[in-house]
């Protein structure tokens, strides 16, 4: 078995020494953009050994301008005669896509014949057609393009760069101000409708339902996090991942942690609401809006402890510009939805998503 290597200095280093000499040999003046983004761990760095299982190894996307897309069928043919059969240890030849598990393509070693890689050939136009839907380019577009999506599209890395991809990419690697504050309220708002259910399910014997809150709300926050410190959120798989490696107080993930894991209501409110008191600290840090008061309060004279979150979400609410937003009800986007990715990560239901944020007549 093959020593494991991260996919991304994998893929830089086998396109750097075999693929990007063969384009010079042969099209010395083409302009191009090359790299690694899009879907897959490796892009997102959190692959490991288990991940080289499928759709891992030695890849890489090529990006051609309109007037040079003509030329695919035959860089695809000069890829698949000139390059090796493996590099590094991996095989360099993938199985055909298999139709009945979303086109999924296997490492195959071979040993004679033409190899079939793992590389994409298309205009940038095309990508991100086909990747993201569209480019955003108004609020209820961002609100509808997939967030994980997003991220891959934006991670990663490119090798070369002719065709100035980098330049979209910065342009998109965070969401809009209006829409981030759009999600910030909303996230609030959401906890703030189950914010003394972990406690009043738990009075009604509702064990289960107080634990299904608890980790309800640990999502929300977590999510506010990665809002808080401008990084998209990766979908269900790498939430978890995506979320240890933010510069945020640990002490935030500890009271997650213990209470999602508490099996006394005692702590599990307790912790549940000092995670609640940490991220709204990290709000009032972020400079948002004016700080915010934070203390732990009884809810309306009941034995059940809040912070009262709802003034957090009006408050950000008042800082957003766009007028239709502001006043739309606090729904985030479906992205917000974990594990919903048959809708929210296929770009074929952007004009579907949309209608979410329009008013009915």
């Amino acid at each position: 078995m093959s020593k494991f290597i991260k996919g991304l200095e994998l893929c830089e280093s086998f396109f750097n020494e075999y693929a990007l000499p063969i384009i010079q040999q042969y099209y010395p003046d083409l302009k191009f953009t090359a790299g690694l983004l899009g879907y897959g761990s490796d892009v997102l760095g959190y692959d490991d050994s288990v991940s080289t299982d499928h759709m891992w190894g030695p890849r890489f996307y090529l990006f051609l301008s309109d007037c040079d897309i003509s030329l695919k069928d035959e860089l695809m043919r000069l890829f698949e005669t000139n390059l090796p059969y493996e590099y590094k240890g991996f095989s360099v030849n993938y199985s055909k896509p298999d139709p009945n598990d979303h086109g999924v393509r296997h490492a195959e070693f071979i040993n004679t014949g033409n190899v079939f890689p793992l590389i994409w050939i298309y205009t940038i136009e095309e990508f991100i057609g086909e990747y993201l839907g569209r480019k955003p380019s108004n609020v209820y577009e961002w609100l509808s393009v997939s967030e994980h999506r997003l991220l891959g599209f934006t991670s990663g890395k490119l090798f070369v760069d002719m065709l100035n991809l980098s330049k979209i990419r910065n342009e998109i690697s965070f969401y809009p101000y209006d829409v981030m504050l759009y999600l910030i309220a909303s996230q609030w708002a959401m906890i703030a409708e189950e914010q003394a259910f972990v406690k009043r399910c738990s009075d009604c014997n509702d064990d289960l339902g107080s634990r299904i809150v608890c980790t309800r709300i640990a999502e929300r926050l977590m999510r506010l996090c990665f809002l808080y410190e401008r990084k998209y959120a990766p979908y269900s798989k790498w939430f978890g991942t995506g979320f240890r490696q933010l510069q945020i107080d640990n002490e935030i993930n500890n009271e997650l942690v213990t209470a999602i894991s508490e099996n006394t209501i005692e702590g599990r409110e307790k912790h549940i609401v000092s995670a609640q008191v940490l991220v709204a600290k990290l709000h009032n840090n972020s400079h948002i809006t004016d700080k915010i008061d934070v203390c732990v309060q009884k809810y309306f004279g009941r034995d059940i402890d809040v912070i009262f979150a709802d003034k957090f979400a009006e408050k950000v609410k008042d800082k957003i510009s766009d007028l239709v937003l502001k006043e739309y009800p606090h729904i985030g986007s479906l992205s917000q939805v974990g594990n919903f990715v048959e809708l929210s990560d296929n770009p074929l239901f952007i004009d579907n998503i949309q209608q979410l944020y329009k008013y009915p007549n």
